[in-house]
């Protein structure tokens, strides 16, 4: 049992680390797909974009792109396998806290998210990244149960999420700082000031993430059944497992599904003091099982790449 009697009574959960963790490294689904071409046709494959092509809606169901200048395209100038062109996001702290790209889609027991993103220079402390949001439903007013609720508890039959963030810890590292999970969940941890802010996962020997360098990013997440303490989470880096945590209730009701997926740069003056900051994501891939790093692709820059 991983629960423990928090500070005014309510159960929480007491999630582990798993020591030897029995989940995949390295390949997985995407070496079957020399530079993600034909990924997307696989059953496992929930939703895959290179961004090679085409407006990001309606392909991605919600854009959020203040007065036009926050996202873009640009040339990814990394392994060929990127392609041509990869998503570009700036935040400039004068006009706006950046944008980002919201996809819902058909869930499962476990979920992964693969993507490829570059954090380029100079850079400073990211508010929130990348997170998978659990809502009610895909339609309407239920698809939106998910989103919200900073500083709040989560009742477990409308929402809970988890993001895999750089994290600085208050400046103590260079930016963009080490990945990390912050998660929302009905029996996360109260924080000191009586709040319900997102309880966060962390793998001290983590390296630091380096700058304008592509790097490989998937992160797994599994369903509890509800009300036991059986879900999961794991984060991969470039192929290689960096942390696996079982123990986790991360829902009451059956209904409430990982379904929509916010691929975002968020920044604000509270961390933030570069004015302009610009990080890029490409190769994104949602699927039921373990996708693993990109192979390389004969496609070279410049080319036309088939589809």
């Amino acid at each position: 049992m991983t629960l423990a009697t928090g500070a005014v009574g309510e159960e929480v959960d007491t999630p582990t680390r798993v020591a030897s963790s029995p989940l995949p490294q390295g390949p997985g689904l995407a070496a079957s797909f020399p530079g993600d071409q034909g990924i997307a046709a696989h059953p496992a494959v929930r939703f895959a974009d290179d961004f090679e092509s085409g407006p990001l809606a309606p392909r991605w169901d919600d854009v959020r792109n203040p007065n036009g200048a926050v996202l873009g395209r640009a040339r990814p100038d990394g392994p060929a396998f990127l392609g041509r062109r990869c998503l570009r996001v700036e935040a400039h702290l004068d006009r706006d806290t950046g944008g980002g790209l919201t996809r819902w889609f058909e869930s499962a027991r476990r979920i992964f998210v693969r993507f490829y993103t570059r954090f380029v220079p100079p850079c400073d402390t990211i508010h929130h990244f990348v997170t998978l949001r659990a809502n009610r439903g895909l339609k309407g007013a239920e698809r939106w149960s998910g989103f919200g609720g900073a500083g709040e508890k989560p009742a477990g039959d409308e929402r809970f999420s988890t993001a895999l963030e750089p994290w600085t810890d208050w400046r103590r590292w260079p930016a963009p700082g080490k990945w990390h999970f912050y998660s929302y969940w009905y029996r996360m941890r109260r924080a000191p000031d009586g709040r319900y802010w997102g309880n966060t996962f962390e793998v001290p020997e983590v390296p630091l993430i380096p700058p304008d360098r592509w790097i490989c990013v998937e992160f797994m997440l599994q369903h509890n059944t509800p009300g036991e303490s059986d879900g999961e989470q794991a984060f991969w880096v470039d192929g290689r497992l960096m942390g696996h945590w079982t123990g986790i209730a991360w829902r009451r009701t059956e209904g409430l599904q990982a379904n929509a997926l916010t691929l975002e740069s968020y920044v604000t003056d509270r961390w933030a003091r570069q004015p302009t900051n610009i990080v890029e994501f490409d190769n994104v891939v949602v699927a039921t099982r373990y996708i693993g790093p990109a192979e390389p692709s004969p496609v070279e820059f410049g080319s036309v790449r088939s589809k």
